[in-house]
């Protein structure tokens, strides 16, 4: 801890002005405020520091023995204050123009390509939109990324927002149980908890939101200590799970965005669960201070946020529009 006779950077500043200027009344015009408000601060380090730092005469002003050494440190420490600031400037201006990004999968294969893509569009013309780089990675391991300083900003989608990090939701969805058409599972049938959690499935893998959430819904019906089949496949991306499920290789559990064209077009059959509460919360999470970081993270956070507000703006104004159709 430095000690109480060390003045502060401003003051300093002041006393190697006297130093160049020679005269208060200059420095004072150059510092924009009173020659007596420069007198007043000189005085007010000498009492801080118990030296006599200034000479005055009718002629001017001189740095007395003891204030030119203290000049001398001075100069030296505001340089490397100066290096500190210039580093400071480079730090907020990396936070605008670089911005690293760990993303759970689901969100990352299926929601963040549409929000970047948006997010760069909307860039001001003439503005640089600033580079992403992008971690795919299960739950678990975004919270570490942030956690470590690894990402500045996660994309989380398990169905608890993570211990020791601050968030803000920015989106639902809902896992679904589907199979391949052949699957017994396929005709019009309701598949009981029990019956879920003594059955091989494809999944993701230990410390994905997907996985987490499952378990949680299953523990839910069945409680804490209930045992799950072994999967059948635990894979480490949506894709994959997807792949495995139009192959027919078992029910598997995946979120319903991912295959809502599948199940649309027939190629899978969603299974009916409705003992399991299957919705979970997408979140952007971060570390340190309750509001997101500032830059290029919270501004991608506020952009997401819009876009939904929009989306379910429009939505409202369609399902009004199709009520006044229909009365």
């Amino acid at each position: 801890m430095l000690s109480t006779h060390v003045p502060d950077l401003a003051a300093l500043e002041l006393l190697l002005g006297v130093a160049r200027e020679g005269s208060l009344n200059s420095v004072a015009r150059k510092a924009g405020v009173s020659q007596q408000a420069v007198s007043a601060r000189i005085r007010a380090m000498e009492k801080q520091t118990g030296v006599t730092l200034v000479h005055r005469t009718p002629r001017g002003s001189t740095l007395t023995v003891e204030g030119v050494m203290i000049a001398e440190w001075a100069a030296r420490l505001l340089d490397v204050a100066a290096d500190m600031d210039a580093g400071i400037a480079a730090l907020r201006t990396g936070q605008r123009t670089r911005l690293r990004v760990s993303a759970s999968s689901t969100i990352s294969e299926l929601l963040l390509p549409g929000w970047l893509a948006s997010f760069r569009a909307e860039t001001p013309e003439g503005g640089d939109a600033p580079e992403i780089v992008l971690t795919y990675a299960n739950t678990a391991m975004v919270v570490t990324h942030v956690t470590d300083g690894i990402a500045d900003i996660g994309f989380t989608e398990g169905p608890q927002q993570p211990p020791g990090l601050h968030g803000r939701a920015v989106g639902h969805d809902r896992l679904a149980v589907v199979v391949a058409p052949g699957h017994p599972w396929a005709r019009p049938r309701t598949v009981g908890a029990a019956e879920l959690a003594r059955t091989p499935l494809v999944s993701r893998e230990a410390g994905s939101g997907t996985r987490d959430t499952f378990a949680a819904a299953l523990a839910a019906v069945l409680g804490p200590g209930a045992e799950q089949a072994p999967a059948a496949l635990s894979l480490s991306t949506t894709a994959a799970i997807r792949a495995a499920a139009l192959a027919g290789a078992a029910p598997a559990v995946i979120s319903e965005l991912a295959v809502a064209d599948d199940l649309a077009e027939g190629r899978l059959v969603a299974v009916r669960t409705p003992e399991l509460d299957l919705r979970r919360t997408l979140r952007a999470v971060w570390d340190g201070a309750t509001s997101p970081p500032s830059g290029a993270a919270r501004d991608l956070i506020a952009h997401i946020l819009s876009r939904r507000n929009r989306q379910r703006d429009v939505a409202r104004t369609r399902r009004r529009g199709t009520a006044d159709g229909e009365s």
